[in-house]
């Protein structure tokens, strides 16, 4: 089949465009009169339950990045690249258990926020501009770029109009505020996952046909043996990608400040519950860490799939550039293009979500940063609510238009996945050190973050240029440690940190979670074990 949609493709895409559109549109009417309000437009305060923030925090982090970016590492280097997915469940539940409480507590809305509360203004405001051109240059383009290729390759409509599309589409969802965004991300989720599992359940088929029969389980059973090596989820050095997963890293090492400044210092993803009480929000954060767990069925598998059918003969125009060279990341738009109509408009459909929903909301996140730490602080210090708001929804759109002329430059990518990963990986240990410090030790001061602040992209290029070969999770970890070391040697330089105004007040008591939550939460944690251990 060629990369034609068919009529019932059509239909189905257009009554999923029409239903999350007309939600939306009845959630923005339903509280019209509050979007005026900055709280309730960038936060929407209050108002989200535990499965919508459950179910934001996903379809706000799957995206083309893992439809397309974790099928490509999957074809590439197999299941082991599920560990971002499976690590992150873990994380879900430490930030669910420890962040949260301290987030809620203080009332902070922002990331930004919290580093001027617990450190000085000038922290913050550094941390803000970082944040703001991490966030546009490398995730709003990337995740417009990788969506407008699968897009393209599916319909066989331009780049160009597939990036205007996503890009005008996410807009429309993104100006009813983070209310809108919250309650159609539930719709999204519950698309990418049917349309998820659709392309799952062909790719698994296909391998079984290939083998003499028997049905998706077969296919599964079938996977395993015939690319025994994409099954291992801790690699030894020995093996051709463990510069990028570095055996052990990911399970005691640097995976988790990678998840940790994802999960628990990233306005992107934080915003969605922190307006929540704290029994909401961990009830969300758990929620979205089971959903977590079925991410690499989703994401991962399809890779594998086409990777050991590539190895079969299939796929091998499709999979190669004009240079004659193998494109991991082409994995998943060739899989989905073999889907019959209806069904190919489903997962079609289901890629568009996970697109949309996190391109929605980066946006916002940038949105909110922009418009409480940098606008209404310095450019327009009288600012009201609706003032705010028009601001917010101005950055959006600017935003947007930033990422579709910069989403070209990206085409020359291997494994978009890994590319995302590398670059955010330079502000990740200093943000975690900032972060933890802040949180859980009283000493740690103003003059201690800002050294941090300034000094971990250098140290971390610095690092990549004179030893290249050492793994982007291990320079990660050793700068990590450096930074801490740095911080804690500063501050007890400073006899004025003995009694810190600015420490943050911990109450022991607000890391005790219900009864369900640790029954939840203990779950996760052996499935997640059982996992580690079978597929060793």
């Amino acid at each position: 089949m060629g990369n034609e949609l068919q009529t019932l493709d059509y239909t189905v895409f257009l009554v999923y465009f029409i239903i999350v559109a007309s939600y939306g549109y009845w959630i923005y009417q339903r509280k019209k009169s509050a979007v005026t309000s900055a709280n309730d437009f960038f936060l929407a305060e209050g108002s989200l339950t535990w499965w919508a923030i459950g179910a934001s925090l996903i379809a706000s982090n799957i995206s083309a990045e893992q439809f397309i970016g974790m099928s490509g590492s999957g074809f590439a280097m197999g299941l082991a690249i599920a560990s971002y997915e499976w690590m992150a469940a873990m994380t879900l539940i430490v930030v669910a258990v420890f962040f949260m409480p301290g987030y809620i507590s203080n009332k902070i809305f922002t990331m930004p926020q919290f580093l001027e509360k617990r450190y000085s203004p000038l922290v913050a405001t550094m941390m803000a501009i970082f944040w703001l051109l991490v966030y546009v240059f490398v995730n709003l383009t990337s995740i417009l770029y990788l969506g407008a290729i699968a897009v393209s390759t599916i319909s066989g409509f331009s780049f160009t109009a597939c990036a205007i599309f996503l890009a005008v589409f996410a807009i429309i969802i993104t100006l009813g505020g983070m209310k809108v965004i919250g309650y159609t991300d539930v719709i999204q989720v519950a698309i990418l996952v049917l349309g998820g599992l659709a392309t799952t359940y062909l790719a698994l088929n296909l391998v079984a046909d290939h083998n003499g029969g028997g049905g998706m389980m077969a296919g599964l059973g079938m996977l395993r043996q015939q690319a025994p090596e994409h099954f291992h989820m801790i690699f030894d050095r020995s093996n051709p990608y463990y510069k990028d997963l570095p055996g052990m890293t990911v399970l005691i090492g640097a995976m988790w400040i990678a998840n940790l400044n994802y999960w628990g210092c990233n306005q992107y993803i934080t915003q969605r519950a922190l307006g929540a009480k704290i029994e909401t929000a961990r009830s969300g954060l758990l929620f979205a860490s089971f959903l977590k767990l079925l991410m690499p069925i989703i994401v991962v598998l399809p890779g594998i799939a086409a990777y050991v059918l590539h190895q079969k003969g299939m796929f091998q125009a499709e999979m190669v550039n004009a240079a004659g060279e193998v494109k991991p990341d082409r994995a998943y738009p060739v899989l989905l293009n073999l889907l019959g109509p209806g069904l190919k408009g489903l997962s079609f459909a289901a890629l568009t979500a996970a697109i949309v929903a996190s391109l929605a909301g980066k946006a916002n996140s940038i949105a909110t940063i922009f418009t409480l730490d940098l606008y209404k602080k310095y450019i327009n210090k009288t600012a009201d609510e609706s003032t705010q708001v028009r601001t917010g929804r101005w950055v959006i759109i600017v935003a947007m238009l930033i990422a579709i002329g910069v989403a070209p430059q990206l085409q020359r990518l291997e494994q978009g996945f890994q590319f995302i990963q590398d670059f955010t990986g330079l502000i990740s240990p200093g943000v975690v050190a900032i972060f933890l410090l802040g949180f859980f030790w009283k000493r740690a001061t103003a003059n201690a973050a800002l050294v941090a602040a300034l000094v971990t992209i250098p140290m971390g290029l610095g690092i990549k240029t004179m030893l290249p070969d050492v793994p982007f999770l291990d320079r990660m970890g050793w700068v990590f440690l450096v930074l801490v070391a740095l911080m804690v040697i500063i501050s007890l330089a400073d006899p004025k940190s003995k009694d810190n105004p600015k420490a943050m007040k911990v109450d022991f008591e607000q890391f005790r979670t219900s009864q369900t939550f640790a029954l939840g939460a203990l779950l996760i944690t052996g499935i997640l074990a059982a996992l580690y251990i079978v597929f060793w």
